[in-house]
């Protein structure tokens, strides 16, 4: 009697189908995609529609918070989803989630109405997300992760070197219902290309064996262990949801902002490919300061460009460059951490909390960015982002630190272990 219908279906996930040439992966990065060139354009499309339907810069901020705390949100329950549905249903329902509102759009821009549909699409982001990238870690051995994050990131990051400042070009030069429902079309097409994905079907719960990657803590993987990773992004997501909400506000050159949009974009994707070269080459942990500080300098060059009338525009590029390739280092790198910290039937858990601080960082900050520029201005605001990553930036040393020890102490097992084997033989 061959093999059961189960026992083919879980070797899709470390067979023929797995690895980064695999089919599952390939059609992964291809359903990230277009779930991402819905989310990304939005991110200054949608503020920039409630700005014209009168909301001040609280409400365009709220407008990007609302989304990402309903992501949160649907984050902070997906020990239950796990229990339930298997990575590749969570992926499929999140791409449905995150597009079908996105149609809704037109009828109003009143603040209401964009909240409304905001909180709907973020649940579906939520699910999108931590699905995505736990399905990295899934089909991808560790010894090519890095490489596996890299180009997961890339998925993830050319919606926003293309679409992001497309979105913004096409709302105030074609108009905005084009834009919608063109991203709201991208993520619905998404969701036949995930159901193609090869996975174990058990629940993404059932996974370890029976554990639970978000609810037990594997050995060594527990909450203290991801804390630092975790405040590391959630402080330079914050930043990014302020630039992504304001700068089209925030530069007076109506042209400006879609190429400084489109450089932070790029700069993110190449950041986060070569980080994981890195990774897979010098270890782990190796970009996290670089990172930071890079996060910090351009945040601090955002804020001078708010504030410039000559030069703006230039200085505005410059600055996305750099924050661009910092957060993108930063991104590689923080989750890569996180998954060898968690272990293996911890990857559902590590990429639940990786998510987590980069979604609510992106919602606090657009909306704390609005706040703030009412009493600083938005110059004064980005500034004061810029400082909040230079005093985080001491777990970023402290961390990549433990990863060095860790490198180390890995280097020496296996040394260890050959000269055994070579003992034995």
């Amino acid at each position: 009697m061959g093999p059961s219908t189960q026992q083919r279906t879980r070797r899709a996930g470390t067979g023929r189908a797995a690895g980064m040439g695999g089919r599952s992966f390939l059609l992964l990065l291809a359903a990230t995609f277009g779930t991402f060139s819905n989310y990304a354009p939005l991110l200054s499309v949608t503020p920039l529609w409630s700005a014209e339907g009168g909301s001040g810069n609280t409400g365009v901020g709220a407008a990007t918070g609302m989304t990402m705390a309903t992501t949160v949100g649907v984050q902070l329950c997906m020990r239950r989803l796990f229990a339930r549905f298997t990575l590749r249903q969570i992926l499929i329902q999140g791409a449905l989630l995150l597009g079908l509102p996105t149609f809704a759009y037109p009828v109003s821009a009143d603040l209401g109405w964009v909240l409304t549909i905001c909180a709907v699409r973020g649940v579906g982001f939520g699910m999108v997300a931590v699905a995505g990238s736990a399905l990295v870690a899934e089909l991808v051995p560790p010894e090519r992760r890095g490489r596996g994050v890299g180009c997961y990131g890339i998925a993830v990051g050319l919606p926003q070197v293309l679409c992001l400042p497309l979105g913004v070009w096409g709302a105030q030069h074609i108009g905005f219902t084009t834009v919608f429902v063109a991203a709201g079309a991208l993520s619905v097409l998404a969701a036949p290309l995930a159901a193609g994905i090869g996975v174990r079907e058990e629940p993404a719960g059932a996974q370890a064996g029976g554990g639970d990657p978000v609810g037990e803590e594997s050995a060594g993987g527990g909450s203290s262990h991801l804390a630092g990773p975790f405040v590391l992004l959630i402080v330079a997501a914050c930043a990014l949801g302020g630039v992504t909400s304001f700068l089209p506000l925030a530069l007076e050159r109506p042209s400006a902002a879609p190429w400084a949009l489109f450089l932070l974009s790029a700069a993110v994707v190449a950041g986060r490919w070569a980080a994981g070269v890195v990774n897979d080459r010098a270890g782990l942990g190796r970009l996290l300061v670089p990172g930071m500080l890079a996060c910090a300098v351009g945040m601090g060059g955002f804020g001078a460009a708010a504030a410039l009338d000559g030069g703006a525009v230039v200085v505005a590029a410059v600055a996305a460059t750099v924050y661009g390739a910092g957060f993108g280092a930063l991104q590689n790198d923080t989750l890569v951490v996180m998954f060898r910290r968690a272990r293996q039937g911890g990857h559902g858990r590590a990429s639940t909390l990786w998510n987590m601080a980069y979604d609510a960082g992106t919602g606090i900050g657009a909306l704390a960015v609005g706040v703030c520029s009412q009493l600083v201005g938005l110059d004064g605001a980005f500034t004061g982002c810029a400082v909040l990553i230079l005093l985080a930036a001491h777990l970023a040393l402290r961390d990549a630190r433990f990863e060095r020890r860790a490198d180390r102490a890995a280097a020496g097992e296996r040394r260890k272990g050959m000269g055994q084997g070579t003992q034995d033989i």
